[in-house]
Formats: structure tokens, C-alpha cells, sequence
């Protein structure tokens, strides 16, 4: 395999090029700018429409939690475009939910899937020798799998 980042000498030191990613790793990095989007959004919404006092006590957290998907949004998107790639402004299908067990039952699916996308992600990466992708891809999936434990947690008490 050809090695990812090959060096030119310049006069006055040694350049790296910039690193090239397979159509594959584009798109799902696109993926997984569309599915930040998408729960930032969502997030934020139910943030705003929580009602009861058990959405009181789930309020704050939903809006913690939207911002940093936000975060991980903008992280993914900065990678996808130094690596070549135009980052979509695209969401996946929002869904808000009518009830708080609703709203959190649809939380809890869509980190499981957003865990199963990153872990392809890293996969990818790893095979790719692309070492910054695959540990900016660690990283959100631990938030990912901390987001779902939230999520899970509150579902037993609703």
C-alpha cells in the first residue's frame, strides 16, 4: 500500500501532502456530518417542547447533549474538507417524538446507530492509514456510547 502522506524536500525543510481518502471514507464521513445535524437539531427541539416534570429533569441534558453533537459536526465536517471533501448541510430525517418516552426512545435508536456508523468509520480509516480520522472517530464514539447510556438511563425512569 502506498504510504498515505509521502514527504517532498523543500528548500528550508520537508513538506507533507495533504493525505488522500477513498470515495468510501467521503461518504461516510458525510453520513456522519448528516446524522450530527440531524440529532443536534432534534436535540435542540425536544430541549424546547420538553413538557411535565419529568421533562423538566431532562431539559438541560437534551440541550447539553445537542451541542456538543454540534461539535462533533463541525469536527467531522473540518476533517471531511481538509481531506478534499465538501461536507453536506444536509440532516438525516428528524424526529421529534410527541411524548418524552417518544422523543427518548428515539434518542436511544439513533445513537445506536450512530455507533454502528462510527465503528464502520474507524474500520475504514484504520484500513486507510488515515490515523487522524480514525482517532477523531475514538473519540466521538465514546461521547456516542455516553450519549446512549444517558438515554438508556433515562428511559428507565419515564
Amino acid at each position: 500500500m502506498e504510504n498515505p502522506q509521502p514527504l517532498t524536500i523543500v528548500e528550508g525543510g520537508i513538506r507533507m501532502k495533504k493525505p488522500k481518502a477513498s470515495k468510501e471514507l467521503m461518504d461516510l464521513l458525510n453520513k456522519g456530518i448528516a446524522r450530527e445535524i440531524q440529532v443536534a437539531v432534534q436535540y435542540m427541539w425536544q430541549h424546547v417542547l420538553w413538557s411535565g416534570v419529568k421533562g423538566f429533569a431532562v431539559k438541560d441534558e437534551l440541550k447539553n447533549i445537542a451541542i456538543a453533537e454540534m461539535k462533533h459536526a463541525e469536527a467531522i465536517a473540518e476533517r471531511l474538507n481538509y481531506l478534499g471533501g465538501i461536507p453536506t448541510t444536509k440532516p438525516d430525517p428528524i424526529h421529534v417524538g410527541t411524548t418524552l418516552k417518544e422523543m427518548i426512545q428515539q434518542d436511544q435508536k439513533d445513537e445506536e446507530v450512530a455507533i454502528a456508523l462510527y465503528k464502520k468509520i474507524i474500520a475504514v480509516a484504520r484500513k486507510e492509514e488515515d490515523e487522524v480520522t480514525h482517532r477523531l472517530f475514538r473519540q466521538i464514539l465514546a461521547d456516542e456510547e455516553e450519549h446512549h447510556d444517558v438515554f438508556s438511563t433515562l428511559l428507565e425512569e419515564i
